[in-house]
Formats: structure tokens, C-alpha cells, sequence
């Protein structure tokens, strides 16, 4: 059974930065297309950023700039560094094999001051 564990959220004042990490037990995790969502309390789940097997990125326009995803195949590993936090990217943030129901179980990231 493949499963992602997120790890590295908390709480931080704005204009900070976090780096979240999910590793994934699963392989061949090189090949799989890996994203980071994020869900605000009343909202719904918003992608956030992806990273193809070669590296390509892409984000959602809130994010660019502040955000960067990036992935270790070595350590099946996707990354998100935030920088710049602002409240609003305050959500629990989590981790998805893109295009599949394969999930971690999130982890809670809180900006304010």
C-alpha cells in the first residue's frame, strides 16, 4: 500500500519560511507526478504547486515567487519551500501522487502574527 507522510508545518509570523517535505514508500517514485495542495478551514482544496519525473514546475498563481517545489528520487522525497508567508497560505497543506486517490494525511501550516 503506497503512502506519503507530510512533515514540517507549524506556525510562523508572516514573512517567514517553512520548508514541508512527504515522503512516499512507494516506487518506482521517480516516474510519478507529485503535487502539493493546500485547504483553508471552509475552503476548498487548491493545487498548489507539481513537479514532473524531470523537474518541471508549476504553480498556482498566489504562490509564485514565495513557493518552490523540488523532489529527491533518491529519498522519494517531494519538497515545498515558502517563503515570504502571508496568513492566507495558512491551510492544512498536503501531499498527492497526481491523478490518483493517494494522499498523506496533511500537515497544518499557520502564518500570524
Amino acid at each position: 500500500q503506497v503512502q506519503l507522510v507530510e512533515s514540517g508545518g507549524g506556525l510562523v509570523q508572516p514573512g517567514e519560511s517553512l520548508r514541508l517535505s512527504c515522503a512516499a514508500s512507494t516506487s518506482p517514485f521517480s516516474l510519478y507526478v507529485m503535487g502539493w495542495y493546500r485547504q483553508a478551514p471552509g475552503e476548498q482544496r487548491q493545487l498548489v504547486a507539481t513537479i514532473t519525473r524531470s523537474g518541471t514546475t508549476n504553480y498556482a498563481d498566489s504562490v509564485k515567487g514565495r513557493f518552490t517545489i523540488s523532489r529527491d528520487n533518491a529519498k522519494k522525497t517531494v519538497y515545498l519551500q515558502m517563503n515570504s508567508l502571508k496568513p492566507e497560505d495558512t491551510a492544512v497543506y498536503y501531499c498527492n501522487i497526481i491523478s490518483t486517490n493517494v494522499w498523506g494525511q496533511g500537515t497544518q501550516v499557520t502564518v500570524s502574527s
